[in-house]
Formats: structure tokens, C-alpha cells, sequence
């Protein structure tokens, strides 16, 4: 019992004397810190030792430091200590280090506590009925039933259009097939009636149209063999080489003898048949004739499509075409490529001429195709349709031509001649 007694006095005193509390010994109220500074003198180096004391020994204890510095009730500074006093050249090489701080700024720290939003989802919208659930699932049932139905007949119509599109082309191709090769494959002589019924055919598409419209105007009969060529080879070369093969009284077919037969080699000086390959008029078809429809808005002309305004340029012309159902179509014409017979395929028309428009207002229009040699009827068929859409025709500039017409006792053996 006594060797466990001097055991615990002697650790005792040697933790006082150890400086376990950071203090020499009971007695002694200040602290003490040592650091060392290294400072380079005659090429060696020596060691300095600063002490820092407190400024009132007698305020604190060795207890109450004890209890302050294991203690996180408050976080203040025990003491403030000074530097005591050093050389002028010690100053200049060591820098006396700063008393670590328990405190941010001097002030006591804060918990902050931070809360989050609560978001309160919406009441959710419950339908009442009178109704019983059975009845209502039935009209989901049937409503579901309608929309898959038009979804349906919607996907139909839209391959109807397609077909409408293909078919129109694979008419054209059966077309050309008949007028030069086909023809001379059968070993039989055409008949009569096989030539009036294929003129009859190709004159049904150079008069499509006029059956909703009396006053409508047929294409030129000069540019018939435009519309009826399944290339569309623009009339106007093509009537050249018509003159040289009526006049050489061959019995071959005008577009066989043209492309396949005895006239394959003929090469007009004037309308070389480099050209006349060349300009092919485009002639749109149902789908395509849509970019260029026109309607009034507020009196100015507007593409339907994109809905913007109608700008005529400088550097080419604006040609419209009204067709046998009111229905206007403008664009810009390129010779030997796009022309009036290019929006309705050819089809009869209920006026055509050029227009002048700048952001949508109508400028001048004037009744001038050479493809449809419009009369004065349809001219003023025109200026009523302008008129009835609210048109301002007051600054408008019509310029009147003189309107020509070709004997009637030539066009029944022009007819004849082009469609056989």
C-alpha cells in the first residue's frame, strides 16, 4: 500500500515538472512558448530562443487555464500576449508568430440552420359524373374507335395523293410508249378508230378544265404538241420540226419519226436539236403546284405555302395563271423551262398573263401569254376576281394589248394534224 502511494506522488511530480499543463509549476501564472529561429551569421547558423509572457500573471490560474483551454463552452482568447523587445537585425529575419485563434474575427461562432422549401404538390382534379362507369368506358371506347378511324382514313388519303402523284407520271411514260415505240411493235395497221381515240385522249389533256368553266382558254394550238410530248418539249422549238415533218409526208408518227424514225437526224441551222432537247418545260404536278398557289390577304397577294408576300424582281418576269376554279397561281417564268403552261399541266385556264407586285401590293398587271393568247373576257374574268377579293385597284396599272385569234377555218386541220 505504500509503494502504490510513493508510485503516484512520484508520477505526480514528474508531470508537474514535465510542463504537462503547459506551466512550469503550480506557482508560476504565466505561459511560456518557445521558438526557434535560425539565422545565418559568419557561414554557420545559431539558435534563438523567444519567450512570450502575459500581460497579468496574477488574473488566471494555472486551474482556470486548464479548464479554459479543455473546455468548448467558449472560445476565447486565454491571454494576449507581447513579443518581448529583440535586436534590429533579429527583427529583420525572424517574424514573431501570431497567437492562434479560437474565434472567427473575434466573434463568437453561430449555428446556422438551414431550412428547405416544402412544396406541396396540387389536389388532384377528380371528375364527377352523374353517370355510371360503365357508360363512361363505353364512350372512351367509342371515342378512341373515331380518332383511329379518321387516323386511318387520313393515312389513306395521304397514299391517295401519292398514287394520285405516281399515277399522273406513269401516264405520261405509257403516253410516250404509245406515240413512238409501241405503235410500230404490232404487226397490225392502226385503225381508224385507234387514232381517233388517241386523239381524243391526248386533246381531253390539253382541254382539262373546261368542262367547269365555258369561258376557259385552251393552250395555243401552236403549243399543243407541248403538252401532248410526254417530255414536254417547250412548242414553240417543236413546231419547227412538225413543219419539216408534215412536209415530208412520212407515215410514221410525228414524235416516232422525231425521236426513232426517218427524222432522228434532223438538225435545224436555226433550232439546233441541242436546244430543243435542252428546254423542257416543267409541267407540276398535283402536289407540286401547291408551292406556288397565291391567296388575298387583307388585299395583298400572299403565297399560300409560306405565307409570304409576293415580290416581283427586276432581273425576271411574274407570270399567274387563274384556273378554271379560281384558283390563282403565280411564279417567276424562265424561258424554256417554267411558263404558263407549267401550272396546270397544260390545262385550260380562266385568265393567265404577268403582274407586278412589291411586298404583296399589286403594281400592274397585264393580260400577256404566249402559251394561252388570253382574250379580253378572260382579262376582264381576272380583274372581277381581284376585285371581289378586296383588291385596291385604284393605282393599279392595266395595260391592254391586242388580242388575236386564229382563223376557224385553219384550227379544225391544225387539230387534226397534231392529234393524229
Amino acid at each position: 500500500m505504500g509503494l502504490s502511494l510513493s508510485l503516484l506522488l512520484s508520477a505526480w511530480k514528474e508531470v508537474v515538472t514535465t510542463q504537462f499543463f503547459s506551466f512550469k509549476n503550480p506557482v508560476e501564472s504565466f505561459l511560456e512558448t518557445r521558438s526557434f529561429s535560425l539565422k545565418l551569421k559568419e557561414g554557420g547558423l545559431t539558435s534563438r530562443t523567444n519567450s512570450f509572457k502575459s500581460e497579468n500573471p496574477q488574473e488566471k490560474s494555472p486551474k482556470t487555464g486548464m479548464e479554459r483551454s479543455l473546455s468548448f463552452n467558449s472560445w476565447e482568447i486565454v491571454t494576449e500576449v507581447e513579443t518581448e523587445p529583440m535586436n534590429k537585425e533579429d527583427e529583420e529575419i525572424v517574424e514573431p508568430t501570431k497567437p492562434a485563434r479560437n474565434s472567427l474575427n473575434g466573434r463568437n461562432c453561430e449555428r446556422i440552420q438551414i431550412t428547405k422549401p416544402t412544396i406541396t404538390p396540387p389536389t388532384p382534379f377528380v371528375f364527377f359524373s352523374p353517370r355510371p362507369v360503365t357508360e363512361l368506358d363505353a364512350a372512351a371506347t367509342t371515342l378512341q374507335k373515331v380518332y383511329k378511324s379518321y387516323r386511318t382514313r387520313r393515312n389513306l388519303a395521304d397514299c391517295a395523293v401519292v398514287v394520285e402523284e405516281l399515277w399522273w407520271k406513269t401516264l405520261d411514260a405509257a403516253a410516250l410508249n404509245l406515240s413512238s415505240v409501241a405503235f410500230f411493235e404490232e404487226e397490225k395497221h392502226e385503225t381508224a378508230v385507234s387514232k381517233w381515240a388517241r386523239a381524243r385522249t391526248r386533246a381531253a389533256k390539253v382541254g382539262k378544265g373546261l368542262s367547269k368553266d365555258e369561258k376557259a382558254q385552251k393552250l395555243a394550238l401552236q403549243h399543243w404538241l407541248e403538252a401532248i410530248d410526254p417530255r414536254h418539249r417547250y412548242g414553240h422549238n417543236l413546231h419547227f420540226y412538225y413543219d419539216v415533218w408534215s412536209a415530208s409526208m412520212s407515215a410514221q408518227p410525228f414524235f416516232y419519226w422525231l425521236d426513232i424514225g426517218d427524222g432522228k437526224d434532223v438538225n435545224l441551222e436555226h433550232h439546233p436539236r441541242s436546244v430543243l432537247q435542252k428546254q423542257c418545260i416543267k409541267y407540276l404536278g398535283p402536289l407540286e403546284r401547291e408551292a406556288y398557289e397565291v391567296i388575298v390577304e387583307d388585299g395583298k397577294l400572299m403565297n399560300k405555302q409560306s405565307m409570304t408576300l409576293i415580290n416581283s424582281t427586276e432581273d425576271s418576269k411574274s407570270i399567274f395563271v387563274l384556273s378554271t376554279t379560281r384558283t390563282l397561281y403565280v411564279g417567276q417564268k424562265k424561258k424554256g423551262r417554267f411558263q404558263h403552261s407549267s401550272f396546270l399541266s397544260g390545262g385550260a385556264t380562266t385568265a393567265a398573263g404577268r403582274l407586278v407586285a412589291r411586298e404583296g401590293i399589286l403594281e400592274a398587271i397585264w393580260p400577256y401569254s404566249g402559251h394561252y393568247l388570253p382574250t379580253e373576257d378572260n382579262f376582264n374574268e381576272f380583274i372581277s376576281f381581284l376585285e371581289e377579293n378586296n383588291v385596291d385597284m385604284t393605282n393599279v396599272k392595266v395595260r391592254n394589248i391586242i388580242f388575236g385569234c386564229i382563223h376557224a377555218k385553219y384550227e379544225k386541220w391544225y387539230v387534226l394534224t397534231y392529234l393524229i
